[in-house]
């Protein structure tokens, strides 16, 4: 009896140390300080605001709810998923990666996603997990942190949670540049926006490839103008 509680009270404390260990490195990749350069990038959202699409704090919020629900981070959370689960199955995700470059709809786009995605496996090297060779080489950011988490054990909708957040925080903190809004309205929405992030989630976590689509047109055209915009503070 001793000896049979001695190992589940090890074995709870190895899996507690576990689970911590994989919030650490969740908190780490998913952090503005994270060496992927999403500083740089935003979406097309400058261009939007630029053309008066999104003025003010309210838009604001219901352009990234948009996103969430109908948009490109619906999609990303789509391919995010789809590679986690093959890479834990330890299938080829070449074919997501190709996907999820085809459906780019704007060269700064391209250059974002596919840049940050070759950032965020290097880094990754730190955690000393082999990188397969079609991360290292680049793919789309939700391609490469899907395989990535699922590389590292962690579950599904924690990993893709965290890394919605992160996206949404960088959006959010772009904002902060391109309109009047204080760092309180940035703070009060992300506050608001945990729920359509969780909704996001459970929806993507039990989603395939061929719940991906988009409506959200605006958003599309405006990463494309974004490309001519005289003078600009992001690359997208």
């Amino acid at each position: 009896m001793i000896t049979m509680a001695t190992h589940t009270i090890t074995a709870t404390a190895m899996t507690d140390q576990s689970r911590q260990l994989q919030l650490l490195r969740l908190l780490s990749w998913m952090s503005p300080a994270f060496p992927t350069g999403a500083f740089a990038y935003s979406q097309g959202l400058e261009r939007a605001v630029h053309d008066g699409l999104v003025p003010d704090r309210k838009s604001l919020c219901a352009w990234l709810e948009d996103a969430l629900a109908f948009g490109s981070l619906w999609n990303d959370a789509v391919l995010f998923c789809e590679s986690w689960r093959r890479a834990r199955d330890g299938e080829d995700i070449a074919d997501v990666a190709e996907l999820a470059e085809a459906m780019i709809g704007s060269s700064g786009r391209y250059l974002e996603s596919v840049g940050q995605g070759r950032a965020f496996a290097a880094a990754a090297h730190a955690w000393h997990h082999p990188v397969p060779d079609d991360l290292a080489e680049g793919c789309p950011l939700p391609v490469a942190a899907g395989a990535l988490t699922a590389g590292h054990g962690i579950e599904l909708q924690s990993a893709l949670a965290a890394w919605l957040h992160g996206t949404v925080s960088n959006l959010v903190q772009g904002s902060l540049r391109l309109l009047p809004i204080t760092q309180q309205d940035g703070v009060e929405l992300l506050a608001h926006l945990e729920r359509p992030i969780m909704t996001t989630v459970e929806r993507a976590a039990s989603s395939t490839l061929d719940d991906l689509g988009s409506a959200t047109f605006l958003a599309e055209i405006a990463a494309l103008n974004h490309e001519s915009l005289h003078s600009r503070i992001f690359r997208s």
